[in-house]
């Protein structure tokens, strides 16, 4: 099996930037991004500094630091089956890249990403929701 050299945290960064363009982020929460590593949170599309959010913030680091990932962007949303904290990644796995982020139509995109179920910790994981983007802003749609 060939063994993948481990991306450095400058280039996931760069690959974060990347896919905060393609989903057409406010370019200021990218530049925070960029020149900070500030992390913005979305709620129907209007966006929020993270470290606002205390609790939130912290759940960040800990998903970066047990899953050796970086979080760009953060939706939240209620939900039928619970409070929702959608995490959106880049992996520490570059072959994995590519899938990160998908166009599906116009403004919206399917992006990878770990949910935490707040409500229900047990319910927590990672997958594909469906971001929609508009007015530098994104919301979760499915």
């Amino acid at each position: 099996m060939k063994r993948t050299i481990q991306p450095t945290i400058q280039e996931k960064n760069d690959k974060a930037i990347e896919l905060m363009q393609k989903l057409d982020i406010y370019k200021p929460y990218i530049q925070g991004f960029k020149d900070e590593n500030k992390v913005c949170f979305f709620e129907m599309f209007g966006g929020y500094w993270v470290f606002q959010e205390p609790e939130i913030e912290k759940k960040m680091r800990e998903i970066e630091n047990d899953y050796n990932c970086t979080v760009y962007a953060i939706t939240h949303e209620f939900t039928e089956f619970g409070e929702l904290w959608d995490f959106l990644i880049v992996t520490n796995y570059p072959e994995e890249w590519d899938g990160l982020l998908h166009d599906i139509q116009h403004h919206e995109h399917i992006a990878f990403a770990y949910v935490w179920n707040k409500s229900d910790d047990w319910c927590s994981e990672f997958g594909s929701i469906t971001v929609q983007s508009f007015g530098g802003g994104i919301r979760r749609v499915a």
